[in-house]
């Protein structure tokens, strides 16, 4: 398919939405021992939500390494804090996994991070920018595109939050859970067919030349 619609949401109207919270279950990853067990759960999923998070850094022409990947189902995200457990070879073989789809966005960005730790090759992946263009979506970012599909409103308070402390706050965790699972519920909802382009309230008005 491809929309003869072009959607996008007004970031005023997106400030507006009510905003959205993780509906299942949050464990967090910290140790080598636990990751087995986490990885061979998601691999009995066909699909699941992916995306990372790195420490800000405020200094210009200076980046931190990937401090954690998270990976969801519909009802439980795995938070691995690889800044402690490292990129283990089951975390690697699953990203590698080309029975688990994945699900993410800006994946190239996430990937060329994630190499400054170890080599690896991913398959099985969807980015969500290039998945929501047939679908007249043009806005690129995660907050905006699930905005436009559900209405509701991602929040970016956590952003730049400290990644690599000692504890994962709770609402690091909610923030981060949602990062992975919204790619996934997104992918989902596209795929049904439920959401129909041409019925969005953000259609962006046709100029007449």
């Amino acid at each position: 398919m491809q929309s003869k619609v072009s959607i996008s949401i007004p970031k005023a109207t997106l400030s507006e939405l009510p905003t959205v919270s993780f509906p299942g279950e949050i464990i967090v990853i910290d140790t080598v021992e636990a990751v087995p067990q986490a990885v061979e759960y998601l691999r009995n999923h066909k699909i699941v939500g992916f995306d990372t998070e790195t420490r800000p850094t405020f200094h210009k022409g200076r980046t931190n390494k990937v401090a954690l990947i998270q990976i969801s189902t519909d009802d439980r995200c795995y938070l691995f804090r690889i800044n402690k457990t490292g990129l283990t070879e089951d975390l690697r073989s699953l990203i590698e996994d080309t029975n688990v789809t994945k699900i993410g966005l800006s994946l190239k960005d996430d990937f060329f991070v994630l190499h400054r730790i170890s080599e690896f090759a991913p398959e099985g992946f969807i980015d969500l920018q290039e998945f929501v263009r047939p679908y007249g979506i043009i806005d690129s970012s995660l907050q905006r595109i699930y905005g436009i599909v559900f209405s509701e409103r991602i929040s970016k308070g956590q952003r730049l939050s400290n990644w690599e402390g000692t504890e994962l706050t709770m609402p690091q965790q909610q923030y981060a859970a949602i990062d992975a699972w919204s790619c996934l519920r997104l992918y989902r909802e596209l795929s049904s067919g439920k959401f129909i382009p041409e019925q969005s309230c953000y259609i962006v008005p046709q100029t007449v030349e």
